[in-house]
């Protein structure tokens, strides 16, 4: 640190991830490059810190974004920063509609609803965060920077996702929410994002194998062969539907994901929860059909001959034969995968559950450097 630098006053900005699942990857990236945004978008002349931490596994449900704000302003007295910003996958909602960020002057905190800012959270939270600093420290009245030069109902146009402001503005009690509409599709697609179906994809291995092998072994028999060819496209097409219906259904009912209400978790909370388990689900299970009908046509063009399949079927074949007795396969086989799901780690299925968050192993605070577990 050079001479000049030791004398620019220093602000503190520490920034947590609640809970530190999904939350604490868009942390850590932007944690690498935000003292730059807040010196370019805010003001050069103030060295700025950021802080890395880490919130609760398991975050109060039942008080919405105020228990989180009293929580982060808890946390930002403790470690003695000026000002905090949560990170959260928290579905929240402001006089009902998605809440994208809420502020607090009195606290000198922030939170962010990540499944409000859609699928590019990170790029919206790059462009929301030095903005939500900026707006805290200008009604906190802090000297070591100038006023915001612009109003706080602008950053509707400063971060797209961001419909409009509502709350009490003249106390710094500050709500920007999404579109009614617009905004609810951006929360489900967002929460969809946080939910992280590549790891449900990972997770259900051994659901595929096991629909790999039951495919296999029903491209061996001719029953199946004369099925595929005597049934038409509408109705391959609802036992490919029913199948994927009943995958999903079979593993919420046997892994217990489905989140009930409680005093803790509020109706509707839980209901938004259990709606980004089913569709997190539906896009892994979907994801794992493509993949067993991909695997499955291969393996019927190698097993079957064309000449045997024509005197099975009494018709000249094509490759359309082989596609539809793949996917008559394969839409057979996800009911025996759902067996293989039984067969699955408990831990890696009920990640796909929204609610759930397993708690993370290895976390090193940077303000101490000695491992914690919350």
């Amino acid at each position: 640190m050079t001479r000049s630098e030791r004398h620019r006053p220093q602000i503190v900005v520490g920034l947590v991830a609640t809970p530190p699942d999904y939350p604490a990857r868009v942390a850590a990236r932007l944690t690498t490059e935000l003292a730059s945004g807040l010196a370019e978008r805010v003001n050069a002349d103030v060295r700025w810190t950021v802080r890395e931490g880490w919130g609760e596994v398991a975050p109060r449900r039942d008080g919405g974004v105020e228990a989180l704000l009293d929580d982060l302003a808890q946390r930002r007295a403790d470690d003695q920063w000026d000002v905090a910003i949560c990170l959260t996958d928290l579905p929240l909602h402001a006089e009902r509609v998605p809440l994208v960020a809420q502020t607090s002057a009195r606290r000198r905190a922030a939170v962010v609803s990540l499944p409000a800012l859609g699928l590019h959270q990170l790029r919206a939270a790059r462009a929301a965060v030095p903005d939500l600093v900026s707006r805290l420290l200008s009604d906190a009245s802090d000297h070591r920077v100038p006023r915001a030069g612009w109003a706080p109902t602008e950053m509707a146009s400063r971060v797209p996702v961001i419909h409009r402001m509502i709350g009490e503005a003249d106390a710094g009690e500050r709500s920007y929410v999404a579109s009614r509409f617009i905004g609810r599709v951006r929360l489900l697609t967002g929460m969809v994002r946080a939910n992280r179906p590549g790891r449900a994809l990972l997770g259900l291995s051994k659901l595929l194998v096991g629909a790999f092998g039951t495919a296999a072994f029903a491209l061996t028999t001719d029953t199946i062969w004369q099925m595929g060819d005597a049934l038409g496209g509408l109705r391959l097409a609802m036992i490919m539907l029913l199948g994927l219906s009943a995958l999903v259904a079979w593993l919420i009912v046997a892994h217990d994901l489905w989140e009930k209400p409680t005093r803790e978790t509020p109706g509707e909370l839980s209901r938004l929860f259990n709606l980004g388990t089913i569709l997190t689900l539906t896009l892994a299970t979907a994801l794992s059909y493509v993949v067993l009908f991909v695997g499955t046509v291969l393996v019927g063009a190698l097993l079957i001959d064309t000449s045997v399949l024509e005197q099975t079927l009494q018709r000249p074949v094509n490759v359309t034969d082989y596609l539809r007795l793949a996917w008559i396969t394969s839409s057979l086989a996800t009911v025996g995968g759902a067996i293989g799901s039984g067969l699955e780690n408990e831990e890696t299925v009920r990640a796909a559950a929204y609610g759930y968050h397993p708690e993370p192993d290895g976390w090193r605070d940077e303000q101490d450097g000695q491992p914690r577990r919350r």
